[in-house]
């Protein structure tokens, strides 16, 4: 008669405490100096442009911000900007230029950006928008999982376009929706 021995048990498995999943929503003009000091690292890296808390204020309707809890620090903000065609752009309709995107360094890597990404493409798409495009100094990994494309500076909206810092050598991509 052949017996077997059954398994050892397995031992517990470590407790890792997550982190909470952030909540995105639209930002609001008393969240303008948070705005400013989660950007303001990606500003001192070069990743970012440099905007007074007082633009944030101005332009608070434009942004998305994560948080992990509410009343917390932000985890990351996104911007959208509706650009409507201009004279000699064929009859393209209104696009969005995504501007502004960080996550907080202690963020990275949790999913705040695809959080956030998902959301404002969500919002892009209750807009009517035909596409969306974005500049970005790093990798644009993101950018490419969410179906972005490479693209350039004269297909984008000419004033977005304008404003860009050559000296900055970002890449530019863009989505169709």
């Amino acid at each position: 008669m052949i017996t077997a021995t059954p398994p050892a048990p397995l031992p517990p498995a470590p407790f890792v405490a997550l982190a909470p999943t952030p909540s995105v929503r639209p930002a609001r003009a008393e969240d303008a100096a948070a705005l400013a000091e989660l950007s303001q690292p990606f500003v001192l890296s070069g990743e970012l442009r440099e905007r007074p808390a007082s633009l944030y204020a101005t332009h608070a309707l434009d942004f998305l911000v994560a948080q992990g809890r509410p009343g917390g620090p932000l985890d990351g903000c996104v911007g959208l900007r509706t650009h409507p065609a201009g004279p000699g752009e064929g009859g393209r309709g209104a696009v969005g230029v995504l501007y502004n995107f960080c996550v907080a360094g202690q963020r990275q890597g949790h999913g705040v950006g695809a959080a956030l990404l998902r959301s404002v493409l969500a919002v892009a798409r209750a807009r009517s928008l035909g596409a969306l495009y974005t500049a970005t100094t790093g990798g644009g990994g993101l950018f490419l999982r969410y179906g972005f494309a490479p693209t350039t500076a004269p297909l984008a909206p000419v004033a977005w376009a304008g404003s860009l810092d050559p000296r900055r050598n970002a890449r530019i991509f863009t989505k169709a929706l």
